[in-house]
């Protein structure tokens, strides 16, 4: 049963015509990006910044509405003898591997004809943990409330921090201490953002840290060797890992 449910709602989003939209937006852009883009350091940094900032905002926003149009579904599972664990598991992962595909398509495809080496498949490996994490963070803003309105706006503003207001607030801290060796403090805020992360790895690779600031080579001497790589990796699982357990367990307990 939790391989039908998976792959039921695997099958079903990949017909939806949001995720085939996105699917379409990704490949346009990508495919015109390394069109225009003549060098292909610059069609991946421009690529990137599109990709952190429409992937997490569709797998987020369209993780929430589609379990709260889901409640009904969802609700039918749970009168039938199916843990609660695996209900919301199933789901997860239909959800997750629907859009990763989708992400795949759009914008792997074109990103392994035009990059060459390990830089393509650490941008096309980067977007399939974002959609991970903000799957994972739609999951845990659908459980906390109810109310539909209240739920997405809560996905909204979660989208906003990590894209937009942190990057801002991390600015703040540099001017407001910037007599003090804050640089390495620096390298454990960055585990504060999954973006963040991605971008890092991104640009390290590319071996254009002084896009980073003055951190840069705070950065690149941490995450750019194997250790600080496998750091970086292991965040990463954890964003996604953890707000999805914190929310299966607010499910399995929660009165429905």
């Amino acid at each position: 049963m939790f391989n039908k449910i998976q792959k039921f709602i695997f099958s079903d989003i990949l017909k939806n015509r949001i995720v085939l939209a996105y699917t379409l937006l990704l490949a346009i852009l990508s495919w015109s990006v390394f069109s225009i883009e003549d060098d292909g350091n610059k069609g991946v940094l421009t690529l990137l910044n599109i990709i952190l900032l429409t992937t997490p905002l569709v797998s987020i926003i369209f993780t929430a509405i589609y379990l709260y149009n889901s409640s009904e579904f969802i609700e039918l599972l749970l009168s039938q003898p199916i843990k609660r664990g695996k209900i919301w598991t199933g789901l997860f992962l239909g959800l997750f591997s629907s859009l990763a595909v989708a992400f795949i398509i759009g914008a792997g495809v074109p990103i392994m004809f035009f990059v060459q080496g390990s830089i393509g498949l650490i941008l096309i490996g980067s977007g399939v943990m974002i959609t991970g994490i903000f799957v994972s963070l739609g999951f845990l803003c659908t459980i906390l409330t109810r109310d539909k309105a209240r739920g997405i706006g809560i996905s909204i503003l979660l989208w906003l921090f990590f894209s937009l207001l942190f990057d801002g607030l991390v600015l703040f801290l540099l001017f407001q201490f910037a007599d003090y060796p804050i640089e390495k403090v620096m390298v454990g805020v960055s585990a504060l953002n999954p973006i963040d992360l991605a971008r890092i790895f991104i640009i390290l690779q590319l071996d254009v840290s002084a896009m980073l600031g003055y951190t840069g080579a705070i950065f690149k001497d941490f995450f750019g060797t194997g250790f600080g790589a496998i750091i970086g990796f292991v965040l990463m699982c954890l964003w996604a890992v953890i707000p999805f357990m914190v929310s299966r367990r607010m499910f399995i307990h929660k009165d429905l």
